[in-house]
This record gives structure tokens, C-alpha cells and sequence, in this order.
């Protein structure tokens, strides 16, 4: 990975961003941490979905020059890969612990002693929102911020936990067969990018296609097992007082989970922004709505974007399409109002 065809660069303070991958022991068995960027700046750590690592959950905003450099500017990034999922994973043995979601979480907090870090910014997509968050609730002393996307708080509903199960036992008989990636696409993306008979897979969908068949199924199956169990932790979230950005897909199978959670976070500390025509990875669907929210969120913490970097014309968002409120003192403070930000795909 540190190859210099997997770099990118960045033309702001000559910053390297080859990352470097560390295998860290835990408690609970072994965990692949991809690092990139300065060590001595903050901490940004992230924890993809379900049967996904950082190149397929997070590459669509890092890879969006103007998300990467704000974030790199004032960040090193390290990604978590959930146990089995890191790039050339093998088969897990059945010796390996089988770990629950309170497991995944603590192993975080290893990972974090391991690198020597203090407080650290979140960043998590659904089940890896989930258990960010869960994590949160646990180590609250460690979380310096939360940007949620699609995340989840409750106990799995009905028809997710029956879905979850179909693909339990796909999974065990059948491998990562075509019709497991098809539920997981479902579950990632809005029918806008899966494309039909008419209209072709968008390339971030044919990209997640692609990356899903190098999982190993009984992998993706323990992790699987774990999120399907997971309780509810919407008691949890009062506790929280660091300051949380959800990001949500209007199309997300998870849209009123999100809405639930924000309606039970504390309103002085957290902010929701709704993506019109986008499914749960907001991250790899529409990145650059991410940017404008991110930025001003980032904002209230004292970070700030380059001087070199300025608003991307590609993006969908500008200021004028911001809720005023994120724009009031109170928003660069402790006070970020709850937004609802919307925007069509013509933009």
C-alpha cells in the first residue's frame, strides 16, 4: 500500500499521505489499522460498514480533493478495519474469538492506547456509526467529535434482522454469492447509482461490486452475527456531550433510524443533514455533500480548511444552500442547531 501508485498527494505543506499498515494485538485478536498522514496533528479514526474496509466505504470523500485536503490538513487519518476485512484478509480461524459489538468497541480503545492517542474525531458509516458510537457512550473522555453517517442506535427491526439472516445463511452455504452482494448494494446505495435495464451501475457501485467479491465469507459472517445482535443504545445517547454530524441518505434503508437518533441526541450539541437522491454511503454516493457540512462543522473545534483549497465547483452544496443556523455564532461554538439540508441530483 505504500507503493507510489496508492498515494495521492496534496499540494499544501508537502505532505506525504502514503499510509503505513499496522497490525495491532488486542484483547480480542488482531486489528488492521491503515495510517495516513502526520502523527503528531489530531486523530480522525474511521469504522466502515458491513463486509467493507476503508478503500470501499471511505475512498469516494478521500479521494474528493477538497474533503481530502481539509481533512488531511488538520487530521492523520486512521482507518479501522474490522477484524477479517482488511485488504488480503485471510480466513479467520475458529480459534479466533468470536467478538459481539461491545467486543468491537473496546477493541478501539486498544487501538488508541496502542498509537498514543488521547481524544480522537470519529467518522463511521452504519454499523461502523453504531459502534463509534457505542464506543462513544463507553469512552466518552476519548471522543473529541462524531460524524455519523447513516447510523444506526436500535436493536435490529424486524425486517432488517430477517434480511440479516437470509444473508447469514447465504453466507455460510453459499460464499459471497451474487445475491449477497445484490442485498449488500441494496443496503449501501440508492437505486439512482444501482442502475436497471435502461441506465448502467454508477462506478462507485461497480467498484463496491468488485471489492465485495475479495471478501472472505466467513469473515463478513462474524461481523454479520454481531451487528444482528446488537442492542439498543438510544438510552446511551443523552450521555454523550461531544459534538455529533449525521450525515443521512433520504434513500437509506436507515433514513428513520437516523431521524431517531438526532431526535434523542442532545439538540445543543448535534446537527443532521439530509442528502436528497442518496442511499446510506454517502461517503462513496455523493461525497461532496459532505464537504460545506464537514467544513463548518470542523469549524466549532477550531479547525480550518487550507487557503490553498477553495469550495469545488462540483459540488452540489454552497453556502446560499446551508441552513442560516449553521452559519450563527452559536453554530461555531458548543451550540450546533439541527439542520436539514436538502439539494437535487440537477444541481
Amino acid at each position: 500500500m505504500g507503493d507510489s501508485s496508492d498515494s495521492v498527494s496534496v499540494d499544501m505543506e508537502t505532505i506525504s499521505v502514503a499510509g503505513k499498515e499496522h497490525l495491532v494485538k488486542t484483547g480480542r485478536g488482531y486489528v488492521s489499522v491503515a495510517v495516513f498522514g502526520d502523527q503528531d496533528k489530531p486523530a480522525l479514526i474511521t469504522y466502515p460498514d458491513l463486509a467493507l474496509n476503508y478503500m470501499s466505504c471511505f475512498q469516494g470523500v478521500f479521494y474528493c480533493p477538497e474533503a481530502f485536503s481539509l481533512l488531511l490538513h488538520n487530521f492523520c487519518i486512521y482507518h479501522i478495519s474490522p477484524p477479517g476485512h482488511e485488504l488480503g484478509a485471510a480466513v479467520m480461524s475458529f480459534d479466533d474469538p468470536v467478538l459481539s459489538v461491545d467486543d468491537l468497541a473496546d477493541q478501539i480503545v486498544e487501538v488508541l492506547d496502542y498509537f498514543r492517542l488521547g481524544k480522537v474525531m470519529c467518522m463511521g458509516v452504519t454499523a461502523g456509526a453504531y459502534i463509534l458510537t457505542f464506543f462513544a457512550i463507553k469512552y466518552t473522555q476519548r471522543v473529541m467529535g462524531l460524524i455519523l453517517v447513516s447510523p444506526l442506535c436500535k436493536a435490529p427491526s424486524w425486517t432488517e434482522w430477517l434480511c440479516n439472516k437470509v444473508m447469514t445463511n447465504l453466507l455460510y452455504f453459499c460464499g459471497m454469492c451474487t445475491l449477497v452482494k445484490e442485498l449488500l448494494l441494496l443496503r449501501y446505495f440508492s437505486k439512482e447509482v444501482r442502475g436497471s435495464v435502461e441506465v448502467p451501475e454508477s462506478d462507485a457501485v461497480q467498484a463496491c461490486r468488485r471489492l465485495l467479491g475479495e471478501r472472505q465469507s466467513p469473515n463478513v459472517l462474524r461481523l454479520l452475527e454481531a451487528i444482528n445482535e446488537r442492542p439498543d443504545i438510544t438510552q446511551g445517547l443523552r450521555k454523550l456531550k461531544c459534538r455529533s454530524l449525521i450525515f443521512v441518505g433520504e434513500s437509506s434503508p436507515f433514513h428513520s433510524e437516523a431521524l431517531h437518533m438526532t431526535s434523542k441526541l442532545d439538540r445543543r450539541f448535534s446537527a443532521l443533514v439530509e442528502v436528497q437522491a442518496c442511499g446510506s454511503m454517502v461517503t462513496e454516493e455523493q461525497p461532496d455533500a459532505m464537504l460545506i457540512p464537514l467544513e463548518y462543522f470542523l469549524m466549532g473545534f477550531g479547525f480550518y480548511r487550507p487557503s490553498q483549497c477553495n469550495v469545488s465547483p462540483r459540488s452540489p452544496l454552497s453556502p446560499t444552500s446551508i441552513s442560516p443556523e449553521l452559519f450563527s455564532p452559536e453554530s461555531m461554538g458548543l451550540k450546533l442547531k439541527p439542520i436539514k439540508t436538502r439539494f437535487s441530483e440537477e444541481v
